[in-house]
């Protein structure tokens, strides 16, 4: 990795040469700006107001600006002739515990890499003194045209550097917290223990930039002509409506990520049977008689047979009638005109229902063709 900064770290007595490399990268996506009409790349360029000449970076220098707005050149000689003890050097100013510096000033982090053989040997002792006191060193160096503060701690087996911000650079977070009287139950904060103790702890290594992947995918489906990809699905929620039953939620949901609790079982659906009305009811009402004058034509037939029909006729609790026909032991050949005139009077019976009145008179004239036909056979058999 190439250096981007060359001095030595001192702490009493001691000084070791290092190289200053970058321990982190990024790897957001940036984009250019284009003319939206035409496509064409939108460029700045670097002019000067006086002469309007546009310039490279050699003819680019530093300038404070006043408080009237005037300029005051500043030169790379001029700052490196101040007497600034960092300037070339990482400046060990104590040892403190980690758990004593703020996160918030945590800034960009670098690894310190021994700068030749000589280095190895101060380079091991300090990393070995900082592994075995399970301290922090806090340093003061120079980069990039201003003085820092810096946190030393061991990584591995190489020694890294966060940038620190100073106390003065950080805000303090007034107006921040809700201003609303709010009290939380123990209950409620059982439940809170509960969900952080099921999530429990996580591999770094396992999370990745979910937003810069579907970035990457549009930008490969556009460059192939496609479709850009669709719209996931706005996550729900938003608003809690009931603390309590979003901490159980959230704790059953965590369990059954980790497997420690079976998926409970899909609730069916209860079916639904719609009530129809009355004159469907009706209608079907007026069917049935037409299955019973059916009936009551096939009855002829059966009747020269050895074989004794008899109907019995049932009233269903919808107001229809049906007619079922069974076969019974053996009956002479005589008992023809009895079944017809059986067959024929439950028909009519059918017919004179009150559920089924509309259609009475097709059914009465069905079941009076029926015992015309019936009449030659039962001359036929005597």
């Amino acid at each position: 990795m190439r250096s981007i900064w060359n001095g030595a770290i001192s702490f009493g007595l001691v000084s070791i040469p290092i190289k200053l490399v970058n321990a982190t990268e990024s790897h957001s996506i940036s984009f250019r700006q284009i003319h939206t009409a035409d496509g064409g790349r939108v460029r700045y360029r670097k002019v000067c107001e006086l002469d309007g000449e546009e310039l490279d970076a050699a003819e680019i220098g530093k300038a404070y600006e006043d408080a009237d707005g005037s300029l005051i050149p500043i030169t790379d000689q001029d700052l490196a002739a101040l007497p600034l003890p960092t300037a070339r050097t990482i400046e060990i100013v104590a040892f403190v515990p980690a758990d004593s510096i703020d996160p918030l000033q945590i800034d960009a982090a670098y690894y310190l890499s021994a700068n030749g053989v000589p280095a190895a040997k101060p380079y091991t002792l300090l990393r070995e003194a900082l592994k075995r006191s399970r301290k922090v060193a806090v340093a003061k160096f120079a980069l990039r045209g201003r003085e820092r503060l810096g946190m030393l701690r061991v990584v591995d087996d190489v020694i890294a550097m966060h940038g620190l911000l100073w106390p003065d650079e950080i805000r303090a977070p007034e107006g921040v917290a809700p201003d609303t009287d709010v009290r939380v139950r123990d209950a409620e904060l059982d439940l809170a223990d509960a969900l952080m103790d099921t999530l429990g702890e996580v591999d770094v290594e396992s999370l990745h930039d979910d937003y810069r992947e579907a970035v990457e995918a549009l930008i490969a489906s556009k460059a192939d002509g496609a479709l850009p990809p669709a719209e996931a699905p706005a996550a729900g929620g938003g608003q809690v409506i009931d603390l309590m039953a979003a901490l159980e939620s959230s704790v059953r949901a965590a369990r059954r990520a980790r497997g420690e609790e079976a998926e409970p079982a899909e609730a069916t659906e209860a079916e639904v049977t719609e009530l129809k009305p009355r004159g469907t009811a009706a209608k079907k009402g007026a069917k049935a008689p037409a299955k019973t004058a059916k009936s009551a034509k096939s009855a002829p037939k059966s009747a020269t047979s050895p074989a004794k029909a008899r109907s019995r006729t049932r009233t269903a609790g919808s107001g229809t009638t049906a007619t079922k026909t069974t076969s019974t032991r053996s009956a002479p050949a005589g008992a023809t005109a009895g079944a017809t005139a059986k067959s024929t009077s439950a028909a009519k019976k059918s017919a004179a229902s009150p559920k089924a009145s509309g259609a009475k008179k097709s059914t009465a004239t069905t079941a009076k063709k029926t015992a015309k036909k019936a009449a030659p056979r039962k001359r036929a058999s005597a």
